[in-house]
């Protein structure tokens, strides 16, 4: 993940993932082969130029493997449907991959793209003002 995202190293792609990877993405999209993941990747990376992903856990069993990851960046470009706001996000989210032969043949992420839309459209302080009387506040503990 770091040399994918992080150091932008694009030739890692296509070592990373089988010719016909298939990756089911939040929406309902499905991410086909290597040139789907690198236009699927391109356009996050427009949205979030300085997106910095963390990976703060993983889990294995065979060839699965599960990975909780905290994204940051700035939304400097225009993508997830809206234009540039020049907001700072945060958002965490969860990857499970499946590998043969050393390479990802398929993956689900989980990361509420739809609430870090929302939060850009509405002003992401807003999002993070203390709920309403009565109303608890989902924990984001780790």
């Amino acid at each position: 993940m770091d040399e994918v995202w992080n150091q932008r190293l694009e030739p890692t792609i296509g070592d990373m993932l089988a010719p016909n990877v298939i990756g089911h993405a939040e929406g309902n999209v499905d991410i086909r082969d290597v040139p789907g993941f690198r236009a699927y990747r391109s356009a996050l990376l427009n949205a979030f130029p300085n997106l910095r992903i963390e990976v703060e856990d993983v889990i294995s069993s065979g060839d699965d493997v599960a990975v909780r990851w905290r994204v940051c960046g700035t939304h400097d470009g225009d993508g997830l449907g809206i234009a540039a706001t020049g907001q700072p996000v945060e958002f965490w989210g969860m990857t499970w991959l499946r590998f043969s032969d050393g390479r990802i043949v398929e993956g689900w992420d989980a990361w509420n793209q739809g609430g870090v839309v929302q939060r850009l459209q509405t002003g992401w302080a807003a999002s993070r003002a203390p709920a309403s009387p009565g109303v608890h506040a989902a924990s984001r503990t780790p």
